[in-house]
């Protein structure tokens, strides 16, 4: 493989050199690749031999020898083939906001990688936004806050409003959801036949494992009801109360973000992020403590693929210096 070009504030981009065969590629140059990743946040390789998920399955492979199914969902996704998962269903005229996968939950993936099988006619693309210049665009005194406190993340899963639990935790039975918590630090409660609560406190900062770095690492601004549209906002809470809302999140002793805190997040994400255009057979690797990523409306066909690598686990709840792999 041969350095192209970088794409500045996005990834590295790689070409062909001796074989167009692509998880080949990777695993006579794993070493140099994974190095390059973690100076650079991002790797487009470009140009290979990439027409089908199977084909992408066995980048995966070579890519990681660990990768990550896909429980406890925050957004609706497809199992294309072993590992491999369609990015999220979202309509094609609406944008997905910057953010760095699984961050909401307590374990994520170091890695994850998209494999562009058909590129929409227009738009479609995937930004990329550097931690690093996210996290010292914020105010040092919200990153502490983040930090100390964590974020909480409440859900109420309801019938056809949001996602069924059903769908995020991959099982029909309340056993299976109660297993699922008690085994991943979930508060959760059945507060009627068919209405299911749930609660978890997560990181609000990380410390990247290879590079000791603090970057902000939660999904906040997500969550929060100020990322919905006033009108839905304030219908949501009129039907369902503020603590009834199917998605929401607080520090993590529970006092209440301020709006103002979020729209700072999202102006720092914004500022950050690079766009370039797909190319049918691109495929993007993307380490997940260092950019965060996120779709551009998009018009036409667009076929995008997932598959998310190498599970990490922090050892402490709140300074998060020290993990663990697995």
């Amino acid at each position: 493989m041969k350095e192209t070009l970088t794409i500045e504030g996005g990834p590295l981009v790689l070409t062909p050199s001796d074989t167009r065969d692509l998880p080949k590629a990777l695993t006579d140059h794993r070493e140099e690749v994974d190095t390059r990743l973690t100076e650079q946040g991002a790797v487009l390789f470009r140009g290979f031999d990439m027409t089908t998920p199977e084909d992408f399955a066995r980048f995966g492979r070579a890519a990681s020898a660990a990768r990550l199914d896909y429980t406890y969902r925050s957004t609706p996704r497809s199992t294309v083939t072993d590992g491999v998962f369609t990015t999220t269903e979202y309509p094609a005229d609406q944008e997905i906001a910057p953010h760095c996968e699984n961050a909401y939950q307590r374990t994520w993936p170091l890695k994850l990688a998209f494999f562009c099988q058909t590129p929409a006619t227009t738009g479609g693309e995937t930004p990329l936004a550097d931690l690093r210049a996210v996290t010292a665009a914020l105010d040092p005194d919200l990153l502490d806050r983040f930090e100390t406190r964590g974020v909480r993340y409440v859900r109420h899963y309801r019938p056809h409003i949001d996602l069924p639990w059903q769908v995020v935790f991959q099982t029909d039975s309340r056993e299976g959801v109660a297993a699922y918590c008690a085994d991943h630090g979930i508060d959760h409660t059945w507060l009627d036949d068919t209405t299911l609560r749930t609660a978890q406190t997560s990181q609000g900062v990380a410390y990247h494992p290879r590079t000791g770095e603090r970057v902000v690492f939660n999904q906040a601004h997500l969550f929060h009801v100020s990322n919905l549209p006033p009108e839905t906002a304030r219908a949501l809470t009129s039907l369902y109360g503020p603590e009834g809302l199917p998605r929401n999140a607080t520090y993590g002793d529970g006092t209440p973000l301020a709006p103002e805190e979020l729209a700072a997040v999202r102006d720092a994400f914004a500022a950050a992020m690079v766009t370039f255009p797909w190319e049918a057979g691109d495929v993007l690797l993307v380490d997940n403590m260092r950019m965060a990523h996120a779709r551009r409306p998009y018009e036409g066909p667009r076929k995008v693929l997932a598959t998310l690598m190498d599970s990490y686990a922090p050892r402490e709840r709140e300074g998060l210096k020290e993990g663990r792999t697995r």
